[in-house]
């Protein structure tokens, strides 16, 4: 632990190396008052590699010293698991896990022997959607997508029209902080197909104050609003990247 941040290895893994980081003040640890919760995870593909950019500006800018950063620390804890499917990555695997499963259709009931990584992962999400004194507002799975431009997402549909509506909040502010968000690549489904993602069975399992989504960005481009010349993603323009530099640059948190 240093300050405001705390890698932690979660599971029982041989050998153990499944890393989850926590970005928070100190002062979260004896306040009084409910901390928010953001959870995100990545790579579960292991051949997502842009995933890896976008979770690498995340943490970069939470444990900087910029003002916003600050106060979000001050006001949120943040848990990122960097590499949900470290096996696959290792082995060079595009999809799946070292025993070949797709990990994220098995969300529903994870093994602790076929599914190591995901069933520690299911377990903290669900302890911390238990503790009082926090809550767990969001949780994103960041993915890369093979075939589609810019960064969009996937969410979940429910029969509340409210939720519904709650829920189209955070895509929207991110179309207009992001220049390279596409909010019409965005969609909301509850696809049984999917129903082992995350982003589907935990948006069924946490109560109505918590969104779930799906984070994906191109392996190739963008285009922005009105142009048809496609931008190149580089690890420097990833999705998360240009969203916090814009909101930084202005100072101030928004949405």
């Amino acid at each position: 632990q240093r300050g405001f941040y705390e890698m932690a290895v979660i599971g029982n893994l041989h050998p153990p190396r499944l890393g989850v980081l926590t970005v928070r003040s100190p002062r979260s640890l004896t306040a009084d008052t409910e901390k928010k919760l953001v959870f995100l995870t990545a790579r579960v593909h292991p051949g997502e590699s842009p995933a890896s950019f976008v979770c690498q500006g995340l943490i970069d800018f939470l444990v900087s010293s910029h003002p916003v950063a600050r106060v979000l620390r001050d006001h949120v804890i943040f848990m990122v698991v960097p590499m949900l499917n470290p096996d696959g990555v290792y082995l060079g695997n595009y999809r799946c896990s070292l025993m070949g499963f797709d990990l994220n259709r098995h969300w529903q009931d994870p093994s602790s022997w076929a599914h190591p990584t995901l069933h520690a992962v299911k377990q903290l999400i669900v302890k911390m959607s238990k503790d009082s004194r926090v809550s767990l507002d969001f949780y994103i799975d960041v993915h890369a997508h093979s075939t589609m431009m810019n960064g969009f997402m996937y969410g979940n549909i429910f029969e509340e029209e409210e939720r519904v509506q709650r829920q189209a909040v955070f895509p929207r502010l991110l179309c207009h902080n992001a220049p390279d968000f596409s909010l019409s690549n965005t969609s909301f489904n509850r696809d049984v197909v999917k129903a082992g993602t995350g982003r589907r069975f935990l948006g069924g399992l946490l109560d109505d104050t918590s969104y779930c989504y799906t984070l994906e960005v191109s392996f190739y481009s963008y285009l922005a609003a009105g142009s048809s010349v496609p931008i190149p993603y580089t690890e420097e323009t990833c999705i998360l990247g240009v969203l916090f530099e814009k909101r930084a640059t202005r100072g101030h948190l928004g949405g």
